[in-house]
């Protein structure tokens, strides 16, 4: 497989706490072939602390997360254990969606079915287990699969098409 044949284009959303755990996924899928790249935002502390403390206008952050998330072709939702509290990330798949992005999530190792964002409960494309096989398919989108966190097959959460760019 060629570098451009194993390369995807992710926009892997998350809490920004949970920023470990996007470097491990990144580790996971290279391990199995493939140059992920990330268009995503990470916090540094510097950022973090701008962010919280109002000086970037929410506007501009919302440009920014959608000129990113429409450089991605799959926006790929790290489900952690407080994934599903945080606005930003319902907001991602939001615009994800209405873009048309195929939307993929990600239960951490450990992770609870009580933890999935709403958004994603309405959008997902398909919702995996920690587990690179799985991952992969359903990042490529060969089949919309739904699992539950310890990989065992879940009903579907939504019906919804979204087209691949």
């Amino acid at each position: 497989m060629s570098k451009s044949e194993s390369r995807r284009h992710l926009f892997i959303s998350h809490h920004h706490r949970d920023d470990a755990l996007v470097d491990k996924l990144t580790r996971l899928l290279g391990s199995k072939g493939w140059d992920v790249r990330n268009s995503s935002i990470r916090a540094k502390p510097a950022n973090q602390e701008r962010l919280e403390k109002g000086m970037i206008k929410e506007a501009t952050l919302k440009r920014l997360l959608r000129m990113k998330v429409s450089w991605a072709s799959t926006v790929v939702v790290l489900i952690g254990q407080q994934t599903h509290q945080r606005p930003w990330v319902n907001w991602e798949i939001d615009q994800a969606h209405a873009q048309g992005k195929r939307i993929v999530g990600v239960f951490e190792q450990g992770g609870k079915e009580s933890d999935i964002p709403n958004s994603l409960e309405k959008y997902a494309s398909a919702i995996v287990g920690w587990n690179s096989n799985s991952i992969q398919q359903a990042i490529d989108g060969g089949d919309n699969i739904f699992q539950n966190p310890d990989g065992s097959t879940r009903s579907s959460v939504n019906s919804s098409a979204n087209t691949e760019c």
